[in-house]
């Protein structure tokens, strides 16, 4: 079997990037029972194709035939490869016809050795792994949430892997990692760490170990951070679902919209427009008989005047007069 993968996307050369920034590139594989001759004409009329019809040219650095029983091809960040095994299915009894070579010739999907590898190294210091300097300060509800985020969508992502417990060394390096992090923070040990934050979840294939961090909210359910849980078999059902990241109920600042506006709140006049600052509300009780811009303020609620310069002069004329 031999595998061609077509990817133009991830040229390199100075005249791809040119053509990219015209026109989206297209990366693709394609799968084909032959000998490599044939496979080589069916990479010739695929290109052949995309010129004539399509005005789209085949990266030659990028295009490559790939035995998929002896190498692997990468692709989307998957290695896809071609299982043999002699390796045949147990049979519950004598009779039972299923005695055979069952993974044998069936396309898998496999884990890079490198990506692990890079992943890794984010939380690695000298091969060993190391705390996390940058988010020390942070509370430990937001450090665990934050590696708990960053191991679920790669274990996520690579759960239709035929190898996908390759990650354990991930896990391991990341949980590490975290846990000299938290450790660090507290002034405390790795062990006693990991002793306070341990906990266990419920999953599909069982109770599994997990690191917790929560917040109390009163009457509400605590927020609950977790780092792991999550079982490194293999999920042939698997979907990749992108979920659209949480919108603010306030997309804007209300004070951007009132400057927007460009209107001064005191005079409506649309020229020269400024905003006037206190540093509490309680500061307009201080100002006696309330002057009409402090009842303006009083009755937003808001520490802020969208003014336009004559009333923010007048404004500060009055409130010298006051401090004097």
């Amino acid at each position: 079997m031999s595998c061609v993968n077509a990817a133009g996307a991830a040229c390199r050369s100075s005249n791809c990037i040119d053509r990219c920034s015209i026109r989206s590139c297209i990366c693709w594989p394609t799968a084909a029972s032959t000998p490599k001759a044939e496979a080589e004409q069916i990479r010739d009329r695929l290109a052949e194709f995309l010129h004539d019809d399509l005005k789209l040219e085949l990266s030659p650095e990028r295009t490559l035939i790939t035995h998929a029983r002896s190498q692997r091809a990468r692709f989307l960040g998957y290695e896809i490869a071609v299982a043999g095994s002699d390796r045949r299915t147990r049979r519950p009894d004598a009779s039972d016809w299923r005695n055979r070579r069952s993974v044998n010739g069936t396309v898998v999907l496999h884990v890079p050795a490198d990506v692990v590898k890079s992943k890794a190294a984010l939380y690695l210091s000298r091969g060993k792994p190391a705390c996390r300097n940058r988010i020390v300060n942070e509370d430990d509800y937001t450090i665990v949430g934050k590696f708990g985020a960053e191991y679920r969508g790669i274990v996520q992502y690579y759960l239709l892997a035929y190898d996908v417990q390759r990650l354990h060394r991930l896990r391991w390096v990341m949980e590490t990692s975290m846990l000299k992090t938290l450790a660090r923070k507290h002034r405390s040990t790795v062990s006693k760490t990991a002793a306070r934050y341990k906990a266990k979840t419920a999953t599909p294939h069982g109770l599994r170990v997990c690191f917790e961090a929560s917040v109390a909210r009163g009457s509400r359910n605590p927020l609950v951070a977790r780092f792991g849980g999550i079982p490194l078999r293999r999920k042939k059902t698997a979907v990749l679902t992108d979920r659209q990241p949480h919108r603010p109920l306030y997309p804007r600042k209300k004070l951007i919209q009132r400057l927007l506006k460009g209107i001064c709140e005191l005079c409506k006049q649309t020229e020269d427009i400024e905003v006037h600052h206190i540093r509490r509300l309680a500061d307009l009780e201080a100002t006696g008989s309330p002057p009409p811009w402090a009842k303006a303020m009083a009755n937003k609620r808001r520490k802020t005047l969208v003014v336009c310069r004559d009333c923010h002069d007048q404004i500060h004329a009055h409130r010298e007069t006051i401090t004097q």
